[in-house]
C-alpha cells in the first residue's frame, strides 16, 4: 500500500510516501522556521496561512521527486492532533478531500503516536525493540514517558507537570537572546560554555516516580539573566550551558529510573528534543540501549505520519467524510492495532 502522510500540526508542512512493501520513498519538508522567528514563537494564524500556501505545491513536487502521482496513490494519512487547530485543519481538509477525490481511504494521525513509531522507519538501527517497551517522547509541546504494550497500546509512567523540555529551551532561548528554535541555538551556545561556573537545579529528580517540572528551571534561568545582565557572549554561553546540563541530566535520570522501574532495558526516544547531541551521549553511557529515529525524523515530518497511517490503514482502520480534528488528544485515548 503506498501511502501518502500529511504533517501540519504546527510550523512545519511535511508531506511523504510510504509503501509498506518498499519503505519510505520520499519526503519534503517546508519549514517557517524564518516567518516565526521575528515574534520568537510560532504565530497560530500565520502558520495556518502558510500552511494553506504550501501544501499543494509540496506534494506536487513530492510525487514529482518519487517518480509517482496521484493514481498511483492508495491511502492518505494526515495529521488530527494534537496540535494548533487551524494548522491541523489545513492538512486534514486537505488529505480528506485528496482522498475523496482518488476514492481511496483515508486515516488521521495522532501525532505522538507518529514520532513515537519513527524509531521503526527502516535502517538497521530501527528495528523494533521487543514488546513491551518504554519510550521518552520529548518535544517542544510534550514530555511524557510511556510503557508501549503494542501499537496503540500505551500506558502513561511519567510526564511534565507544566512546561515540556522544548518548551522550555525556547523560552531559555528568548531570555537569552538567541532566537527561534530555541533547542538548536540553547545547544550551539552552550558548546562554548564553562560546565562549572553555574549550577542549576535537576526539579524532581529527588522524589520517587517518573514525574518532571522545567517551570522552576526556567524561572531559575531567568533570575540568573538578570543577575548578571547586561549579558557578555561568554555570560549567554555559560548560561545556555547550565541550563542544557540542568534539562538533560533530568531527563536521564528519569530515563534510567524507567528502565529500572519496568525491568526492561530497551528504551525508545522520540520528538525535537531527540536529536539534542548531549542527550544522546548521556543517554548512550547510562543505558544498555537507546532506540532513536534517524535525526532528519526527530523533528515534525511527513515521513512519520505516513508510517503510522500505513499501519492503522492495513490493519483496516478509516476515517468517515468528516474531517475531526483535536488540540488536545491523550495518547491513552487511540484504540490499539491488531497484530
Amino acid at each position: 500500500m503506498l501511502v501518502l502522510g500529511i504533517e501540519t500540526s504546527c510550523d512545519e508542512t511535511g508531506v511523504a510516501l510510504y509503501d509498506t512493501v518498499d519503505g519510505a520513498l520520499a519526503q519534503s519538508i517546508y519549514s517557517q522556521v524564518e516567518l516565526h522567528a521575528r515574534y520568537g514563537g510560532v504565530v497560530p494564524e500565520l502558520a495556518s496561512r502558510d500552511h494553506i500556501r504550501k501544501i499543494v505545491p509540496l506534494t506536487t513536487q513530492l510525487l514529482d521527486k518519487a517518480g509517482r502521482t496521484t493514481a498511483d496513490l492508495e491511502g492518505v494519512a494526515y495529521t488530527s492532533g494534537p496540535g494548533l487547530i487551524g494548522a491541523l485543519m489545513v492538512g486534514a481538509t486537505f488529505g480528506r478531500a485528496l482522498a475523496y477525490g482518488l476514492d481511496i481511504p483515508a486515516i488521521g494521525v495522532h501525532h505522538l503516536e507518529a514520532h513515537l513509531l519513527a524509531p521503526l522507519i527502516g535502517g538497521a538501527d530501527a528495528l523494533p525493540p521487543a514488546l513491551p517497551f518504554p519510550a521518552l517522547l520529548v518535544s517542544g509541546g510534550h514530555t511524557q514517558i510511556f510503557r508501549v504494550h503494542g501499537i496503540g497500546s500505551y500506558e502513561l509512567l511519567g510526564e511534565s507537570l507544566d512546561d515540556a523540555a522544548g518548551e522550555a529551551f525556547d523560552k531559555a532561548a528568548k531570555m537569552l537572546g538567541l532566537g527561534y528554535p530555541g533547542g538548536p541555538a540553547v545547544a550551539a551556545a552552550a558548546e562554548h560554555g564553562d560546565p562549572e561556573r553555574f549550577h542549576f537545579p535537576r526539579p524532581m529528580t529527588d522524589r520517587p516516580g517518573l514525574d518532571m517540572s522545567f517551570s522552576g528551571l526556567k524561572t531559575f534561568t531567568l533570575n540568573t539573566v538578570r543577575r548578571h545582565s547586561p549579558l557578555t557572549d561568554q555570560d549567554v554561553a555559560d548560561i545556555a550551558r547550565a541550563f542544557e546540563e540542568a534539562v538533560v541530566d533530568t531527563l536521564v535520570i528519569k530515563s534510567r529510573r524507567t528502565v529500572e522501574q519496568t525491568g526492561l532495558d530497551e528504551l525508545v526516544i522520540a520528538g525535537g528534543v531527540a536529536a539534542n547531541r548531549r542527550l544522546r551521549e548521556r543517554l548512550a553511557a547510562a543505558l544498555p540501549r537507546v532506540i532513536y529515529p534517524p535525526p532528519a525524523l526527530c523533528t515534525d515530518n511527513g515521513a512519520m505520519i505516513a508510517y503510522a497511517g500505513a499501519i492503522r490503514l492495513s490493519a483496516g482502520q478509516t476515517e468517515g467524510l468528516e474531517v475531526t480534528t483535536r488540540a488536545r488528544w491523550p495518547l491513552v485515548e487511540l484504540g490499539p492495532v491488531a497484530p
